[in-house]
């Protein structure tokens, strides 16, 4: 497998001294146009990885507000290969932002594991979060993606042991996505107190970097995570600015890139105040 496009913006993360911040949005949401207008905007309003949510009628780990992004990329006609397609016209102006694939298996066993790998891989897609898939039951998905060069990105847990540790370690690339709160997405915000020394434990378990999501809503909060990790991810904070533009008759693509660029502001400025 290949984790050059991951490995190296985390190795410029690191020669900066600072965190990354890490933009999930939902493909199609709220139209295919305008979800590859915000794509297009993310890296230049901040995000140094992005995250590709891609549309499923079951998303068990989220909370509202994603379960709403994810209606809306369906009722968009976003599938799992428009998502790859949205993907594909990303990358033909953007060569250098890892693409991180994010959702559930079973539309993957629809599309078929070695399909599927290779056409994320031509899309230029550089990893894959699959929530659902527990590394007992990966193999055959993991093989696929190693065949055709992309990482699985494995998620760890407040509840994650050290024995369970190994096993999450095992196969992972790229980084591990540590779950900073129990329960589901958009419901409760991280505790950076609590953070710590779970990241210690899972860079340590896994010698990869660590991207920290799930209860990450405001600027003031993404900096505190960003003091103790390697990357801090927002999700349901930037769909719920689709939610709102809606709502308000405005325009979601400004609505979201503001409030990544809010967030990404205070991500980047945490450790430079924190070496002064």
């Amino acid at each position: 497998m290949t984790t050059a496009r991951i490995d190296a913006r985390f190795a410029a993360l690191k020669a900066e001294g600072r965190a990354g911040f890490v933009a999930y949005v939902m493909a199609g949401d709220p139209t295919r146009d305008q979800a590859l207008a915000i794509l297009r905007g993310l890296p230049g309003s901040g995000a140094d990885i992005i995250e590709l949510g891609f549309p499923f009628s079951d998303p068990m780990a989220e909370g509202p507000p994603i379960q709403r992004a994810a209606l809306r990329g369906l009722k968009a006609g976003l599938t799992l290969k428009g998502t790859l397609d949205l993907a594909r016209d990303f990358r033909a102006g953007d060569a250098d932002t890892p693409l991180i694939l994010m959702g559930y298996l079973n539309p993957i066993e629809t599309y078929g594991h070695d399909a599927f790998a290779r056409d994320a891989a031509a899309a230029g897609v550089d990893g894959v979060i699959v929530v659902d898939c527990p590394p007992e039951e990966a193999d055959p998905l993991t093989d696929a993606l190693d065949a055709a060069g992309v990482s699985l990105i494995r998620l760890a847990a407040p509840t994650t042991d050290d024995d369970r540790l190994k096993v999450v370690a095992a196969r992972t690339s790229g980084f591990v996505y540590y779950v900073s709160v129990a329960g589901v997405t958009g419901t409760k915000e991280a505790d950076a107190g609590a953070v710590a020394p779970a990241v210690q434990r899972v860079r340590a378990a896994a010698n990869l970097p660590v991207a920290v999501g799930f209860g990450v809503k405001t600027p003031e909060r993404a900096a505190q995570i960003a003091r103790v990790a390697d990357a801090v991810v927002a999700g349901s904070v930037l769909v719920d600015e689709v939610a709102a533009a809606l709502d308000q008759n405005a325009d979601p693509v400004s609505r979201v890139l503001d409030r990544v660029r809010s967030l990404a502001d205070a991500v980047r400025g945490a450790r430079a105040t924190e070496k002064v």
